[in-house]
């Protein structure tokens, strides 16, 4: 059927609910929207479900979140994991927790037990209940950092990560064979609970996963000897992180907290804020003058699902606040960890740092000095989680410590997905070390860039939609895969990576080798004086992402270098 005929479907069939047939009637004069929801099934990506809330097969709504559940309950009986069940929890989006519940009983009516959170939760406490409970998978509802309209469906598998090989593309295969909703299967919630299949969970996890946050202080002492003189502003953007946070930030020590009263309760429409996202610095208005108002030493924002953390520290020489990158509180985070465990002989043998090939080379030579070896996955932190999993099973190295440049870590091995909460804690106790020493967090960076090199990455992104849109961007990439630049940014390109093909070429040499990493649509850029590219498409947005890294003698060395190679870059796209 073309898009039409589904649409038409939609309007008349009685299985879908009147509100929904209502919705769907009213744009019946708008071809060019009937099209964009119905021209294809919302895709099922690596990761699970992304899109805006909507009627129509291109639309996050009960139906699709049905449609996806089917088959992934296909796959886990095929797994023979019914009684390990699955985990669920929710954000604070809109429809967030009708399709926790939708997504729960869809699974009880196929013979799987559910654990679904009571309410919101954070991402990472997620990741942490499927292993603690022994699930077989889970599922959090949740768009993350995207704009209000959107809502998403993410799959952890048993290891706490998000699925990776051979999981997601098995499960995906599964997704793809449910065409029909007469395949699909539910069940009235009562008789799932009467059943024992549908269990509601709480209070009892959040205490075990705050312990766990509480557990990879270094220092605790130092906390009590500093709290009381850190002044920590935080908003939880209206999502998920204000009571966790708050909890281990009050439970560590730390009394001078000041949350952001206008963005402190959930609230999927996002009212004080455009875009829900600690990397848009539209999104600290509030808090920023809240930290100007009290003092404050730093400004922290989780995003709606708490696995990412924003940061502003402030600059005493100027009474400024500046913004910190994910890279930066990674970089201080990582090294604190490496330097204090060092020092405190607690150390595990063979220790590791984990980055995507997108984060700071900073961390090449922070792993260096402290003798940890640096692992480079694929972006995602999936790929970060499934490197801990390998660790244990191989006993290869310890995890100590991981990181996205997309404003995502993760400290100790509880969780196998980016935590924001552990994430705060740490760089709490991080300014409480400092400011002991009479030092702020800009300074502890400031003498970072002194010892280990002025390194400095940016983004860009282009946004092309529908249809077209998407082609665009795969002819975008395969121009650039035909077609390498020899220079960027007056920089010689010493090696390409196309992580699709996986080959390795040197450019010199004209040597070839595998990238040793999956298979993905990435085309990285090595560049000469530790400069690097790397281009490729968003697994969640309608997106090509454009990512950049100098080292420089300055921070404005490195912030004008950085400058030149980024519009180098993006004009040798568009001619």
């Amino acid at each position: 059927m073309d898009y039409m005929q589904i649409y038409n479907q939609w309007c008349s069939d009685p299985y879908f609910d009147e509100e929904t047939r209502q919705e769907l009637k009213a744009i019946a004069s708008d071809n060019a929207e009937i099209e964009d929801r119905f021209y294809r099934r919302l895709e099922f990506g690596t990761g699970g479900l992304r899109g805006v809330i909507g009627a129509g097969t291109n639309r996050m709504n009960i139906y699709t979140v049905r449609q996806a559940t089917q088959g992934l309950a296909n796959y886990i009986v095929s797994q023979r994991g019914q009684q390990k069940g699955v985990a669920i929890a929710y954000d604070s989006r809109r429809m967030s927790p009708e399709f926790a519940d939708e997504a729960a009983l869809c699974l009880n009516a196929n013979g799987i037990k559910t654990y679904r959170f009571e309410s919101l939760r954070p991402t990472p406490e997620l990741s942490f209940a499927v292993r603690h409970l022994g699930c077989i998978a889970g599922i959090v509802i949740t768009a993350s950092h995207n704009p209000r309209e959107y809502n998403g469906y993410k799959v952890y598998w048993e290891d706490g990560a998000q699925i990776t090989p051979p999981h997601d593309k098995n499960i995906l295969a599964e997704v793809a064979k449910v065409t029909e909703f007469a395949q699909v299967k539910t069940m009235d919630k009562q008789a799932a609970q009467n059943q024992g299949l549908y269990e509601t969970i709480g209070s009892e996890i959040d205490d075990l996963y705050m312990e766990q946050l509480k557990q990879q202080s270094i220092h605790p002492e130092l906390i009590q000897k500093a709290a009381e003189d850190i002044k920590i502003v935080y908003t939880p953007l209206h999502g998920t992180g204000n009571l966790p946070v708050r909890r281990v930030l009050k439970e560590l020590g730390f009394t001078n907290v000041y949350v952001v009263k206008e963005q402190e309760l959930p609230d999927g429409a996002f009212p004080t804020v455009a875009y829900p996202n600690p990397e848009d610095e539209k999104a600290w208005t509030l808090a920023l003058a809240l930290a100007k108002e009290v003092d404050a030493d730093i400004v922290l924002a989780t995003d709606p699902d708490a696995d990412r953390l924003g940061v502003y520290a402030k600059d005493v020489k100027t009474g400024e606040y500046v913004s910190f990158t994910g890279n930066m509180s990674g970089m201080l985070i990582a090294e604190y960890m490496l330097r204090e465990k060092t020092a405190t002989g607690t150390m595990p043998k063979n220790p590791a740092l984990v980055e995507t090939i997108v984060t700071t080379d900073m961390a090449k030579a922070i792993a260096a000095d402290y003798g940890a070896a640096l692992i480079e996955v694929l972006t995602g932190f999936k790929y970060i989680g499934e490197q801990i999993k390998l660790f244990e099973q191989q006993d290869s190295h310890h995890y100590v410590f991981g990181l996205e440049e997309s404003y995502g870590c993760l400290a100790g091995t509880y969780a196998r997905d980016k935590d924001a909460c552990v994430a705060v804690m740490m760089l709490c106790e991080v300014a409480a070390y400092y400011k002991l020493q009479g030092k702020t967090l800009w300074d502890a960076m400031l003498d970072m860039y002194e010892k280990y090199g002025y390194y400095k990455e940016g983004l860009a992104t282009l946004t092309l939609k529908g249809i077209d849109g998407a082609k665009q961007i795969q002819d975008m990439m395969s121009s650039a895969r035909s077609n390498p630049p020899k220079t960027l940014g007056g920089y010689e390109v010493l090696a390409v990576r196309d992580y699709k093909e996986d080959i390795r070429k040197d450019l010199k040499s004209g040597e070839t080798a595998p990238t040793g990493l999956p298979s993905s649509n990435v085309l990285y850029y090595e560049l000469e004086n530790n400069a690097w590219c790397c281009i490729r498409p968003s697994g969640t947005e309608p997106k090509i992402k454009y990512y950049f890294g100098v080292k420089g003698t300055s921070l404005e060395d490195a912030a004008d270098k950085l400058e030149g190679l980024k519009n180098d870059m993006l004009k040798s796209e568009e001619s």
